[in-house]
């Protein structure tokens, strides 16, 4: 299972950054939630928000029906 919330860390990897200019990302996207009214956890953020804004799409499921 593939866990729901990316670290830090984790961003940094995926686009090939340092983890100052990740700690960013992390932080506006996280902001963009909380004015949508999710709840956010500091230095993580949603995998799923994460792919369809950084232009991945909404990750799909491995099997469709």
């Amino acid at each position: 299972m593939m866990n729901t919330f990316m670290s830090v860390d984790d961003v940094a990897k995926e686009l090939g950054i340092s983890k100052s200019y990740a700690y960013k990302i992390v932080h506006r996207l996280n902001a963009e939630l909380k004015e949508k009214g999710y709840m956010t956890i500091s230095g993580r953020i949603n995998r799923n928000y994460f792919m369809e804004k950084l232009c991945y799409g909404a990750v799909q499921d491995e099997k469709e029906d």
